[in-house]
């Protein structure tokens, strides 16, 4: 029940100004006729009268759902209105990414891509890309990691790679991207030192991959495949609807590489964006990135989602994830770590200690398998890694400079 007025007489009062039924008695003043006027004070605007509306009690409760109702309208309106500026701000960065990324793209010419002539389709490689994490920036003394230690990661890793295809005479390899690929700026220390805003790290992550994919394309023929991870997702909260999953930087990544691509002869495999199920050697591979599926208990887990697929009538046989940054090479399954390796986070907040470093598996087609982790930790060895346009460089942030700048705070002098 709203606060009502009642004089002397009942009747019920409101503000002749603001029409507030919320009124003190604020003394007396006397008129001109000599009469002594009780003198009202609206609490709500301040209005000082000695001749307050008198109104009937269906006409103040009825007033004050007016008011109410009109205040929802006006409080829904801001709020949409604040929405449509937040998405507005949205569509005009995506349309100015989308327009220096065209510039980019026309300027850096590719030459074409040819298929292998001789094909070994007795097995079939795998060469995982997941938590890259690209757009983060690490200064610890036992690991570094920013946009060109990540060049010369992605480098080793490729070298690695095609060694341990060729020594199985691997001649079809399906790059898998299984998420991730840039950091998240939700957590305060993300945001401070992430080396650039994420749209503006969608070009480095793009410069990057299409350099790895072509170095690949030399040695082998290759299929690609992504599903999209949680935090490089664009909104605060993730769900796992096909509409939502693609509202996500991985997913904006993989499809620009498919522009890159597109009339030559690689296969960028569509379906579910969250989770890929592939026919590698006649074994069923489930390709995922982990959040919310694996836990704890990684086996458990794992056979919790084959008995998902299983009653849906897939069996799968391999189950390829990340997510946790801790690699592991199973029997029935795989977790590749992160190409970060360790940062303040893992070690100050989750007490662990990582390693930079992707996998790498072959599938056979009597059904063995076979997968390696290949540890990036450490690339002095690496003179010259994959680059970054010097287009990105100047969305750098300095904000990670600014926060482990020294700063003199008090000089004593003696």
């Amino acid at each position: 029940m709203p606060f009502l007025t009642i004089d002397d007489e009942g009747n019920y009062l409101s503000c002749p100004e603001c029409g507030s039924s919320n009124l003190t008695r604020k003394g007396y003043k006397e008129t001109k006729d000599g009469l002594r006027k009780q003198r009202w004070l609206c609490s709500y605007c301040n209005y000082r009268t000695i001749y307050p509306a008198r109104n009937s009690r269906d006409t103040i409760t009825e007033n004050v759902r007016l008011s109410k109702q009109k205040q929802g309208y006006q409080d829904r309106n801001r709020i949409e209105r604040k929405s449509f500026r937040e998405y507005a701000r949205v569509e005009n960065a995506v349309s100015e990414l989308n327009k220096n990324l065209i510039k980019i793209l026309t300027k850096h010419k590719l030459s074409p891509l040819k298929r292998l002539k001789k094909e070994n389709n007795s097995c079939i490689g795998v060469l995982q890309l997941s938590d890259n994490h690209l757009n983060e920036r690490v200064d610890l003394p036992h690991n570094t990691f920013n946009y060109e230690i990540a060049g010369k990661r992605l480098k080793l890793l490729t070298e690695r790679a095609k060694m341990f295809f060729k020594m199985y005479g691997v001649s079809n390899v399906l790059v898998a991207f299984t998420g991730d690929l840039l950091n998240s700026d939700r957590r305060l220390d993300e945001y401070l030192t992430n080396a650039g805003n994420r749209s503006a790290a969608v070009f480095c992550a793009v410069d990057l991959y299409q350099q790895l994919i072509r170095d690949m394309k030399r040695s082998f023929n290759l299929s690609v495949l992504s599903v999209s991870g949680n935090e490089s997702r664009i909104k605060d909260d993730y769900g796992w609807a096909d509409v939502v999953a693609t509202d996500n930087y991985d997913h904006t990544i993989v499809n620009i590489l498919r522009y890159i691509f597109k009339g030559s002869d690689i296969d960028f495999i569509d379906g579910d964006p969250m989770e890929k199920v592939v026919d590698l050697g006649g074994q069923k591979v489930l390709f995922i990135h982990g959040h919310g599926r694996i836990k704890a208990n990684h086996e458990t887990a794992i056979n919790q989602i084959k008995g998902v697929y299983t009653s849906r009538g897939i069996n799968l046989d391999y189950v390829v994830s990340g997510h946790v940054h801790s690699a592991r090479v199973g029997d029935t399954s795989a977790r590749s770590a992160s190409l970060v390796g360790a940062n303040d986070y893992s070690e100050k907040a989750l007490n662990l200690e990582s390693r930079a470093s992707q996998n790498c598996y072959v599938f056979h087609n009597n059904g063995n398998r076979d997968g390696i982790r290949i540890d990036l930790n450490n690339v002095e060895n690496i003179k010259v890694g994959y680059t970054v346009a010097e287009e990105t460089q100047q969305y750098h942030a300095k904000s990670y400079d600014k926060l482990h700048e020294p700063v003199t705070i008090m000089k004593i002098q003696v």
